[in-house]
């Protein structure tokens, strides 16, 4: 048995579950998201929890009890509390310009970049050199917040670059004069 997939989900006030033939639609004071259940496994309700159930032993029906699981929770999370991630701009003339719902990038390049945000995530510039994505789907949240950042990846001489808030980055020492 999956040790994630066994566990029961509790859910918050608040949240909604309709169990649909082959989806879920969850349903919170935060918005609506659908999760996808394949027919190997089933989805029940019992006193304010959750529980995924494999209705066969394949491997398939294995491997998705665990995901599955994962998935409804961030749906259920999402629903009710919403995701965030923040990205910090270090680097000298580098910010960035909220654009309506999209960012505008200006990092060094000799054109601005625009980031446009995922379905069910929004993009918020709170100073020139900080910029939080926060939305229900805690996927969308992750890929627009890796797509803002893939376009000018933080570098290990001087620092520059856009990095999550929180991380960490390995500092080199560059090349030393004379022998």
């Amino acid at each position: 048995m999956s040790r994630i997939g066994k566990k029961p989900i509790t859910l918050p006030e608040g949240v909604t579950l309709d169990i649909k033939e082959g989806f879920i639609d969850v349903k919170g004071p935060k918005g609506e998201l659908k999760v996808n259940i394949p027919e190997e496994l089933t989805v029940e309700l019992n006193e304010g929890a959750v529980e995924v159930k494999r209705l066969s032993e394949t491997l398939r029906a294995k491997n998705l009890h665990g995901t599955i699981r994962s998935l409804l929770e961030n749906a259920i999370i999402g629903v009710h509390e919403e995701f965030q991630k923040t990205l910090l701009i270090e680097g000298i003339g580098y910010r960035a310009i909220q654009r309506g719902e999209a960012v505008e990038l200006e990092i060094g390049y000799s054109h601005n970049v625009i980031i446009e945000p995922e379905v069910n995530s929004r993009i918020n510039v709170t100073k020139p050199t900080e910029i939080v994505v926060e939305g229900i789907d805690r996927q969308a949240v992750g890929q627009t917040a890796a797509r803002i950042r893939e376009v000018r990846p933080p570098e290990p001489y001087l620092g520059k670059g856009i990095r999550y808030k929180g991380e960490r980055i390995l500092r080199r020492e560059g090349k030393r004069a004379g022998a």
